[in-house]
């Protein structure tokens, strides 16, 4: 004779930015012979650009659409993966690091596939 039971409990939890910070340091170490060793992090996605107009560069970030950087006159114009205003940037290079960095804040589970 078997008796099935069903406790499915549904519970609400708020948890504070400390406590999600110790959750991830403890996730992101493994136990070694009764010692804490921390794991290397997964480094962010490779973003590789794309020239498809003159004034026009694309964003492959880890194989997906990243977004662009259009030049108008002397200023780079940053739209995001979800086609979202970055900002106005003066040289090329900043409005591609730019982009970067705001890919790694949206995008965070994008990593770098190693080849």
């Amino acid at each position: 004779m078997s008796t099935t039971f069903d406790h499915r409990h549904d519970a609400e939890l708020t948890v504070d930015t400390a406590t999600i910070a110790a959750i991830t340091e403890i996730e992101a170490s493994v136990v070694v012979d009764d010692e804490v060793v921390a794991v290397d992090e997964p480094s962010h996605a490779r973003i590789t650009w794309a020239r498809p107009d003159t004034g026009l560069w694309a964003a492959n970030y880890g194989g997906y659409y990243g977004g662009t950087v259009d030049r108008q006159g002397t200023h780079y114009f940053v739209s995001d993966t979800f086609g979202q205003y970055v900002g106005d940037f003066r040289s090329l290079e900043e409005a591609q690091q730019r982009l970067a960095e705001r890919l790694h804040v949206l995008l965070p589970d994008v990593r770098r596939v190693d080849d």
